[in-house]
């Protein structure tokens, strides 16, 4: 089972005429996520005031604790509940740097509270720019050094052509870094990649 945290986002399209059962029905499933251990929060905004388009996301310590929820018989009835209204859905996991790095929604999003209770905040930023830059080159340098000093011993690499070694190295390289190397970077850079408030 993987370590890293997970976050599911969910695209629902919900019935505009049942607003107001739908909000309950959402508020329900965060309530009740809220109980399973590894649970680490959620979310959710509509697109607009007149819009059927409702976006939400939770976030679980890892793959064992996610799977724990969405296979509970809790979820199972809680979706149930929901066939009347929500017309099309479509799920996205993510996990490690991607879970920074993704632009937010905006909008009032009802938070869990230690009791379960809905209070209005804000989701976070996404980290500046600059910082996402920082942590993929502290990534990237030091394992693309290693790639290149390792190859360089092999006495036939310098006679194969540029484009050639630089799809070989990318190819290495890329689930390399998706995989293992950036989402121990993000897990090591938390602290700092966490937006402040002084900013």
């Amino acid at each position: 089972m993987g370590t890293e945290p997970i976050t599911v986002s969910i695209r629902r399209e919900v019935d505009p005429d049942r607003i107001a059962e739908a909000t309950v029905w959402v508020q329900t499933g965060v309530n009740l996520a809220n109980r399973y251990p590894g649970f680490l929060g959620s979310g959710w905004v509509r697109a607009g005031e007149d819009s059927d388009v409702w976006h939400m996301l939770y976030r679980f310590a890892n793959e064992e604790t996610l799977e724990a929820w969405e296979r509970s018989p809790e979820r199972s009835w809680w979706l149930e509940m929901g066939r009347g209204f929500v017309r099309a859905e479509k799920a996205k996991r993510r996990t490690g740097i991607e879970g920074w790095f993704d632009d937010p929604a905006t909008g009032s999003v009802p938070a869990v509270t230690d009791d379960a209770g809905p209070a209005d905040a804000a989701l976070p930023p996404a980290p500046p720019r600059w910082k996402q830059a920082v942590s993929i080159w502290l990534g990237f340098f030091p394992v693309n050094l290693v790639f290149s000093l390792l190859v360089a011993l092999a006495p036939w690499w310098e006679d194969v052509p540029l484009a050639l070694r630089v799809l070989i190295t990318t190819l290495v390289l890329t689930p390399i870094m998706t995989y293992w190397v950036l989402p121990w970077v993000t897990r090591m850079l938390r602290g700092w990649l966490a937006p402040s408030r002084a900013g």
